[in-house]
This record gives structure tokens, sequence and C-alpha cells, in this order.
């Protein structure tokens, strides 16, 4: 019955919805990380997308205004990760906060000798563990462009990680996934990625070697963006992202 009544309620929300259908191809259009989606998957991510905005709020930070078309950038790429999963991976929390460029949080925190420090460090992304998701819309507007790099599946792929505790690279897998597969394969890449030439790959960024976490977000980002080099240098890190996302960017999705 709940089930029912929820895709009762979903299905109004989509047909209530007030932007037209061509406004969100157009958009689409746009976003090349999106051109490999066949249309029935283009119609369910649009889908994912209206159900997406109006369960969350968008909040323009430092006199930034959150148009419609930037909610509908955003909201495409955030649920593109979980197209062949369900909108409820993205529970628990509310809000998404945008800046117009880089942003400057304080942070205060106690080494182990119990001295106090403040450390400030611009950033382009932040995922809170059942908080919002902040976002530089100077990041985002360059989004999709096939280059590697991808702010906002970056920041979505820390809330998966962060479904099952604090974000370590080891979101919850799958009943059909093996636990010892994901260990052995992410760990593997990420020592062999700290260890490696930083001219090599440039199209995996450098910050996946700040910890496992970064690793597992960075590599979610080239898994969309270049799956191809990520099959390359890691294919035990693809074919592991491939069944956690249940995508297969290098051929036909798997579906559920």
């Amino acid at each position: 019955m709940l089930r029912f009544f929820t895709d009762w309620r979903n299905r109004r929300i989509v047909r209530k919805s007030r932007i037209p259908a061509e406004k969100w191809h157009s958009v689409i259009r746009c976003l090349h990380i999106l051109d490999r989606l066949a249309r029935d998957e283009r119609d369910r991510l649009r889908t994912l997308a209206i159900l997406f905005m109006n369960e969350k709020s968008f909040t323009g930070a430092n006199g930034m205004e959150v148009t419609e078309e930037m909610k509908m950038v955003i909201s495409l790429q955030a649920c593109l990760p979980i197209l062949n999963l369900d909108l409820t991976w993205y529970e628990g929390w509310l809000s998404i906060i945008v800046y117009p460029q880089g942003f400057v949080p304080e942070r205060i925190y106690t080494d182990e000798n119990g001295v106090v420090h403040s450390d400030k460090s611009a950033l382009s992304g932040e995922a809170w563990q059942r908080g919002p998701v902040i976002l530089s819309w100077q990041g985002v507007a360059h989004a999709g462009d096939l280059d590697g790099s991808n702010l906002v599946i970056h920041e979505f792929a820390h809330k998966l990680d962060m479904l099952n505790g604090v974000a370590n690279g080891f979101p919850p897998l799958h009943n059909d996934m093996s636990r010892s597969s994901w260990t052995t394969e992410f760990s593997d890449a990420y020592s062999d990625f700290t260890n490696r030439d930083s001219g090599k790959n440039p199209a995996i960024d450098r910050y996946a070697a700040s910890s496992p976490a970064e690793f597992f977000a960075v590599c979610s980002e080239v898994f969309f963006e270049r799956p191809d080099i990520l099959f390359t240098t890691y294919p035990g890190v693809y074919q592991n992202l491939r069944k956690f996302y249940r995508q297969d960017p290098l051929g036909d999705s798997i579906g559920l």
C-alpha cells in the first residue's frame, strides 16, 4: 500500500511540474556527460531530477541567486549516480547551498597535544553527513564536459559514502556485491595511485590521493566522465563501481 501511494504521489509531482519537457531536454543536451544515455534513460533521469528538486531546497550564498536552470543542471548530475538505484539513497538531508565561487569555511580542531587550531582552506564543494551539500557554481558550471572532473558527482558520491557512517570510501554495497573484492581493488588502486608519478593519468585528479574517501569520490567522477581512462587504469575499480552504480558507461546499462 505504501509503495502504491509513493508511486501515485511521484506521478502527481511529475505531472504537475511547471518546467516544460523541452526545457529539460535543452539542459540535458548541454550536459555532454548525459550523451551516452538512451532516450528512456534520459526520461527516467528527468523524472528523478523533478522529484529531487521537489524534495530538496536550494539556497544561494554570498548574494547568489539560484535560478531554475541552475537547479536543473545540479539535479540532473546529482541524479545520474542513482539513475538505476532510487531517490531513497539521498534521504535524510534537505539542503543544497550554492556559492558563486569557492568558499572558505573556518574549522576549529584540537591536535593530539591538546592545542586548538583554526584552519581556513578554500573549497569548491563540501558534503556534510546528514547535512547540506555545498557547491560553488563556478565549479558546477563547467561540469559534464567529459574531462574527468565533475564537482556535483564528487560531492554526491560522498553523500552515498556517508550512508553507513563517516565517508571512508566504503559505501553500503548491494547484497550481490563482494566486500572483499571492493576492499582489495580499491586498496590496491589507492596505494598505486598515491605512489604514481603525478604526471600520469591527468584525468584522475591528484586530490584522489588525499584519502580513501576522496579516492572513491574522484573515481566516481571519472567513472561517469571518462570511463575509458578508469577502466584502462584500474579495471577492478571500474567493475566494482559498475556493480555499485548499476550502470556501465562503456556499454549498456546493466539495470536493476
